[in-house]
């Protein structure tokens, strides 16, 4: 049965709450969360006991900064060790009715079990989310997702917008553009989700293979996810363009939940929205301290749930970095505000400057229309680190001629320079040179043989 939102602006009443009105209720559920921990984890018993922690001594969120973060290799190592969901796994096998996997992008996937309890967590992270997005019960929406290979972007988005009492139309990125833009003019879906640049993608594909534009399709919101991109201003007017519809962000990840920051209709950055259910930190991710969540700050953010029984997770690090963009806002809410601005794992470190793929490529989608916003960074050095200019390939725009182009190059090296103060050597080439996205996430750094 479907769950029905708290008012014609929230999906729960928490949402606008005040930090000190949920602050008891966090720390209460935080000690039961860690009793828990304590009675059914191996791998958390293991964990206090090799870092001295007594279970007792955590009473309030406050003391989190003493406990012990979990790595994500630390996971892997479980699942290896201890198949099939590890030793973190802290619940009956009974009891466990679901299974989802990550991406596996460094090898074997990571599994999450969910028990009935657990999805149901889930949906209410998600539901809150969406809601803030712009969806609504009776919406119909055309699911661009990947549905396969046990994705969170799948069957648990499908689990939300049911909860939510909205219908999904379950195609898939998998089958492909035509497939998806046909179903579309078909059903006239009036919402729509799926990771950005494949939605802009399918926009571009539909006066070929429907005939009209995607603003004429009927679809009027957007929610956008599953890699960095939606928050970037070029990005998301172009989508919106495109479509003839707003595109709002949110923001999950497989080992907590599916997803759990969304955007709102001021459209500045994702509201934190669920403090009763998780725990979100702010960490230098450096020296890993903690940091405030005020407006302007930069961190890394690390995850406590506070509602988990299969796969809980204590000071989770998710290698996502973020920048608060607010801590108040005319929609209300009254969770800080975030953009993710990259994973460490996609940042690179050119002659000892950080930079995140992102940034380069919201600088490109600014020179729009004499690019097309399309740009591949040609890593031609292992790892992550080099002490040469980054190799850039970029499209431009059809039409000009030697000189503009001559121009345009040296126009992104002296903009990427003065911006990130990194040095670029760029490449330009025609538009439909680089690879479209398509159920798989666009990788913006390809690496080449060295």
């Amino acid at each position: 049965m479907a769950a029905a939102p708290f008012s014609a602006r929230y999906w729960n009443a928490i949402e606008a709450m005040p930090a000190e009105h949920t602050r008891a209720a966090q720390d209460e559920r935080l000690r039961q969360q860690i009793a828990y921990l304590a009675a059914n984890s191996a791998f958390y018993l293991d964990k206090f006991a090799k870092n001295g922690v007594d279970p007792d001594n955590v009473k309030t969120v406050a003391d989190l900064a003493d406990l012990p973060f979990t790595e994500k290799q630390e996971l892997r190592d479980s699942l290896a060790q201890f198949p099939p969901l590890g030793a973190h796994v802290a619940a009956d096998g009974d009891d466990i009715v679901q299974i989802q996997a990550s991406s596996g992008t460094t090898g074997s996937p990571s599994y999450v079990g969910l028990t009935r309890s657990d999805i149901a967590t889930w949906c209410e992270l998600g539901a809150r989310a969406l809601y803030a997005n712009g969806f609504r019960p009776g919406d119909r929406l055309l699911h661009a997702f990947g549905m396969s290979k046990g994705f969170v972007g799948g069957l648990p988005v499908v689990q939300i917008l049911h909860y939510m009492g909205i219908v999904d139309i379950p195609i898939g990125a998998e089958a492909g553009a035509e497939r998806l833009l046909r179903v579309a003019a078909d059903q006239r879906p009036n919402a729509l989700i799926g990771t950005p640049y494949f939605l802009t993608h399918l926009a571009e594909q539909a006066p070929a293979i429907v005939g009209q534009a995607a603003a004429n399709l009927g679809v009027r919101t957007i929610s956008v996810g599953g890699e960095p991109g939606g928050g970037l201003l070029s990005v998301r007017d172009k989508l919106e363009s495109l479509w003839g519809a707003t595109a709002r962000e949110m923001l999950g990840g497989t080992d907590i939940a599916c997803t759990y920051w969304g955007e709102c209709e001021v459209g500045d950055g994702m509201h934190f929205l669920s403090p009763d259910l998780m725990i979100a930190e702010l960490i230098n991710p450096d020296t890993t301290e903690q940091v405030a969540p005020v407006e302007g700050a930069q961190g890394e953010l690390v995850y406590t749930a506070l509602r988990r029984q299969a796969s809980p997770l204590l000071r989770f690090r998710t290698r996502d970095h973020v920048v608060v963009t607010g801590t108040d806002c005319p929609c209300g809410r009254t969770g800080y505000k975030v953009r993710c601005v990259g994973r460490t794992d996609d940042m690179l470190i050119v002659r000892g400057i950080n930079v995140f793929p992102s940034a380069i490529k919201q600088l490109i989608g600014e020179l729009v229309p004499a690019t097309t916003g399309e740009m591949r960074i040609r890593a031609d050095f292992d790892g992550h680190s080099t002490q040469r200019p980054l190799p850039l390939v970029v499209e431009h725009a059809d039409g000009l001629d030697a000189e503009e182009r001559a121009a345009l190059k040296s126009t992104i090296e002296q903009r990427i320079r003065s911006a990130l103060n990194v040095k670029t050597v760029v490449e330009l080439v025609p538009d439909k040179t680089l690879k479209r996205p398509d159920h798989v996430k666009v990788a913006l750094i390809e690496r080449v043989n060295t």
